[in-house]
């Protein structure tokens, strides 16, 4: 576990449900491993399928991390309005 970060002033030091939220750690793998896929021989049909596969799964985890990026955004704007009625 991390230390967290100096407290400015004025500025409200997160909860350890925030802070350790903030520590997740998210590990993105491709479904073919470490291969290179610059072979010297022509791309086939069954290479590009398998191509296709692994852009398509990107693509579909770059939604996900959008989900979450907008979520976290959202979440933020909250507590900024929260903060600023007080």
């Amino acid at each position: 576990t991390r230390d967290p970060p100096p407290v400015e002033e004025g500025e409200i030091p997160p909860t350890q449900a925030e802070q350790e939220e903030e520590e997740d750690v998210v590990e993105i793998g491709t479904t073919t491993g470490d291969r290179d896929v610059r072979d010297r021989d022509p791309f086939t049909s069954e290479s590009a399928q398998i191509l296709i596969g692994e852009i398509m799964g990107c693509n579909f985890e770059l939604e996900n991390i959008k989900t979450k990026i907008n979520d976290v955004s959202k979440k933020n704007n909250n507590i900024i309005d929260v903060l600023g009625r007080i």
